[in-house]
């Protein structure tokens, strides 16, 4: 795997701390690696995703989208020098120049996207997000937020999106959440994205008015409420994939709040080290 980590700014390779924990970009191909290795730890071990032979005989989640992309990482300043143990939580961003290298976004596979590619401005897709069991807490999702606030701060994106993931492939075993998602946070048409129709599954499996939203938005993974309380919006139709063993929802966040959040921060940290 041959990655460019030339033609970023020095900025976005340092990274925000909490405690122990540090977030920024991946600076080498190793840690890259490491990231691949924690993926598949999470979605392959824990979640039982059907890996390739050459995956599983790796023991990493890749493809052709990582040479391109940046990967996100959260780092354990404690634990040595070695990535595949400092390395501990990752997530994928594709902007469209990234996209462009590897002839579409990841998400084009699953769903039409072209409303948003034809937005004005610099669009991001987030994926493979996943933490080390041992880091799944608050505060480390927060730095991982904070890190993707910088990024689209900087890079000035408009939207972001991607595929949320509900766990399982049983459609009407996840007929509350999917029902709950279609009338409560359906995207507006003029950006809307839609499953392929060759893989488009109903998410309008319960009458509205059936509904307990409270406890349906309960039943959504966390990933998901986290890009709700954004203001997230969600495509039309799902997606089963066989080889993760969800069912895959298409979010898209239009970055106002994130960037308004990401200032506040910036502004505070400032204020607290006594720079101008």
């Amino acid at each position: 795997m041959t990655i460019d980590l030339g033609s970023r700014p020095e900025s976005l390779l340092t990274g925000h701390r909490a405690g122990n924990l540090e977030v920024r970009l991946a600076r080498n191909e190793a840690e890259i690696v490491a990231s691949q290795q924690l993926r598949y730890r999470v979605f392959y071990e824990e979640m039982n995703a059907h890996p390739t032979p050459d995956m599983a005989r790796e023991k990493r989640d890749s493809d052709g989208f990582d040479p391109h992309c940046d990967h996100l990482l959260v780092v354990d300043l404690t634990a040595g020098d070695n990535p595949a143990d400092y390395v501990v939580g990752t997530y994928r961003l594709i902007r469209r120049s990234a996209a462009a290298r590897q002839g579409g976004f990841y998400t084009a596979g699953e769903f039409d996207i072209s409303l948003i590619e034809a937005l004005p401005g610099e669009i991001l897709e987030l994926g493979r997000s996943c933490v080390a069991q041992a880091h799944r807490n608050r505060p480390t999702m927060q730095l991982m937020w904070l890190g993707i606030s910088a990024y689209v701060f900087h890079y000035d994106i408009a939207m972001m999106f991607g595929c949320g993931s509900l766990a399982g492939t049983d459609v009407e075993a996840a007929a509350v959440p999917l029902s709950y998602l279609y009338h409560f946070h359906l995207a507006p048409e003029d950006f809307r994205p839609r499953a392929l129709s060759g893989r488009y599954v109903d998410m309008n499996r319960m009458a509205k008015e059936s509904l307990d939203p409270r406890r349906a938005l309960n039943e959504l993974p966390p990933l998901i409420k986290g890009y709700l309380r954004l203001g997230g919006f969600i495509g039309d139709g799902a997606v089963v994939d066989e080889q993760f063993n969800t069912i895959d929802v298409c979010i898209l966040v239009k970055t106002d709040l994130v960037t308004e959040k990401y200032v506040r921060h910036y502004q505070r940290e400032r204020r607290g080290s006594g720079s101008a």
